[in-house]
């Protein structure tokens, strides 16, 4: 049943086109989620749904007590309200009800014996049990409980931006409402509580529309995906693993088709160059049809990072931490910990909001000093920081202007140049956009921006803190490309569990207890070891007696086939790479002659599947040979 239609819906801020003519409809139990490059109407379609913004055209059809509950990024609160009144808003009977209940449990907590405050919260649960709204103050608790949130009389102006952030997140949760809207549910909160959220959402009763760059969030919750792209809106039925999948369809449609057009309008222009000489009323047809085709916009071209960007060269000493602590407020975030980083690390920080990881980043970028030991830096390194704040930027200036700033041109590590509008493209900012000026771009592209900026000074060390914030997914893939190819260290502040899947290979995990655990692995596989330890210790028997010894497990360890395979898998796959790029150069040089061109395409898309099979079989056999070398 269709609970909400989007009909015709445009927008425009300027000149700048967001979307034209969308539409849509959202149904019940649908959970949406709404992806697209930063600066294409996102969070604009959020709030005209929610009613916060106006359309250019267009409209939005609903029933009268239709209710919809919204998640701004960035959440607002009256000045002086309590977090009890911040989650229990508004003056719909149940939820004035839960707050004036709360209220009274709160009073009778400080005065027990106060018989006029037990009569009261008597005659109060009465009610509740006559509206049934004891279901609505369970699941409050639950939920202000693992959102961490306990003092409920405290004001909601004195918590930390983090902490406001979690009470907005239960007042949307709490709240009664056909159609929750969410706009960047998982930013500024810990692996931990994403992990929850995921849960709490799989069984939320209504229907959910959101806008997230967590992937695996997007890819456990959604069964829709909306893109916007380019001013058009594009629906798929299921998650984010399937909305790829059928998005690559898509562009394959659109590439044959644009392949088709140019291949048209080759063939009609070499008929206008022949120069025939009469110009009749079916030449003069054809004249029109290949200006028509010359006029038509093909599928835009994607930014990609294909090329090793050079560096400053780095030598063998990068940074060495010898025995730092540090504290605050009493509470000891870390203490003693040491550890050397070496020119080709990937570091991922991670640990609840609060644990100190930031904190960790900023000592060793030199910007605050530990209460004890050092941080020494190597002379050759070269560091470029990503900040969560990152600095002010003169918003007269234009985009282009702006990264010219840093360089004109950088280099490859094999010595091509890369301008500065090249690098701008591979950034999704396309060469009518780099004049833009920064003015007018919207706080995702000030932040992608801002990275570019970074990565133009060529830095052979890398800082990232939170870099996934605020940033689009498609960015995100362009940054995961580009620290591929990084030949420097790379150390990242990160909650985002897709990410430092992608591209970190030890983590530093602050547990709040003043260690630094280091983890050898993916986050994936850190969280893994974890569940293993747990379950561990709660199956552990209580005592055991001194006599008896568990017996010692039979060692894996490859079969004859299995070891074979391991020898001659890497050969296989470079093979399968060569022959790869062999058919690409034969494409390449085949010219027009389409028939030979798409034999090789077909022969070529063949090795590519090989590939990915060998791959994958290299994945799953030195995962196997990686757990035989821990446990000899």
């Amino acid at each position: 049943m269709s609970l909400l239609s989007v009909e015709q819906l445009s927008k425009s801020y300027g000149d700048k086109t967001l979307f034209q003519d969308i539409s849509f409809t959202i149904s019940e139990k649908q959970r949406i989620g709404v992806i697209g490059v930063n600066g294409t109407g996102k969070s604009t379609l959020l709030k005209i749904i929610a009613g916060l913004e106006s359309a250019d055209a267009g409209e939005i059809i609903h029933a009268n007590d239709f209710h919809i509950e919204y998640l701004s990024q960035t959440p607002y609160f009256k000045e002086g309200v309590t977090v009890l009144e911040a989650v229990f808003y508004g003056n719909s009977p149940l939820m004035l009800l839960l707050r004036e209940y709360e209220k009274a449990m709160s009073s009778l907590e400080a005065d027990p014996q106060n018989e006029k405050l037990q009569n009261k919260l008597f005659s109060l649960q009465q009610k509740m049990d006559a509206m049934d709204a004891w279901d609505t103050n369970t699941t409050a608790k639950t939920v202000l409980n693992r959102l961490g949130i306990t003092m409920l009389n405290q004001q909601v102006s004195t918590l930390s931006g983090g902490q406001q952030k979690r009470v907005a997140i239960a007042r949307a949760l709490i709240q009664p409402a056909d159609l929750l809207i969410l706009d960047e549910p998982t930013n500024h909160i810990d692996n931990e509580t994403v992990e929850w959220l995921e849960d709490f959402l799989a069984k939320y009763r209504g229907a959910l529309l959101m806008v997230t760059h967590d992937r695996y969030f997007l890819n456990r919750v959604t069964n829709r995906m909306i893109e916007l792209e380019g001013g058009n809106l594009y629906a798929y039925e299921g998650n984010y693993e399937m909305f790829l999948d059928k998005k690559a369809e898509r562009e394959e449609r659109e590439a044959s088709s644009e392949q088709k057009r140019q291949n048209l309008l080759r063939r009609e222009l070499a008929w206008l160059r022949r120069g025939a000489k009469a110009r009749t009323t079916k030449q003069k047809a054809r004249v029109q049809r290949a200006e028509a085709l010359k006029e038509q916009e093909g599928p835009g071209q994607k930014g990609q990072m294909d090329v090793a960007i050079g560096s400053a060269r780095l030598g063998k000493k990068v940074i060495e931490i010898e025995e730092i602590s540090k504290s605050f407020n009493g509470k000891t975030l870390f203490s003693d910990f040491s550890y050397l980083v070496m020119p080709d690390d990937r570091l991922g920080i991670i640990g609840k909001n609060g644990s100190g990881k930031t904190t960790l980043l900023n000592i060793l970028a030199g910007k605050i000093s530990p209460d004890t030991g050092q941080v020494e830096t190597g002379p050759t390194v070269k560091l470029g920081f990503y900040t969560q704040n990152h600095e002010e930027m003169d918003e007269s200036m234009r985009v282009i202007e702006y990264i010219r700033e840093a360089a004109e041109v950088i280099y490859t590590k094999d010595g091509h140049s890369i301008t500065a509008s090249q690098m701008l493209e591979r950034f999704l900012f396309s060469p009518s956009s780099q004049w833009t000026y920064i003015s007018r771009l919207s706080g995702g592209e000030r932040r992608r921006l801002y990275l570019l900026r970074v990565l133009m000074d060529e830095p052979n060390v890398l800082f990232l803190d939170e870099p996934t914030n605020d940033l689009d997914i498609e960015t995100l893939s362009v940054l995961e490309d580009y620290l591929e190819h990084f030949p420097g260290a790379v150390i990242t502040v990160s909650h985002d569990r897709y990410f430092l899947d992608r591209t970190m290979d030890h983590l530093f995990a602050l547990e709040g207890n003043g260690k630094v655990d280091r983890f050898d692995g993916d986050y994936s596989g850190y969280l893994e070891q974890k569940r293993k330890e747990e379950e561990l210790a709660a199956s552990k028997p209580a005592a055991a007696p001194a006599d008896l010894k568990p017996k010692k497990e039979k060692a894996r360890r490859l079969s004859y086939k299995e070891q074979k395979e391991w020898e001659s898998i890497e050969d296989t796959i470079a093979e399968l790479e060569e022959k790869h790029e062999e058919i690409e150069s034969q494409i390449a040089s085949a010219g027009s002659d389409f028939g030979k061109i798409d034999g090789l395409f077909r022969e070529q898309q063949e090795v590519a599947a090989q590939l990915e099979v060998a791959m994958n079989r290299w994945e799953e056999l030195s995962v196997l040979v990686e757990e035989i070398e821990k446990n000899k």
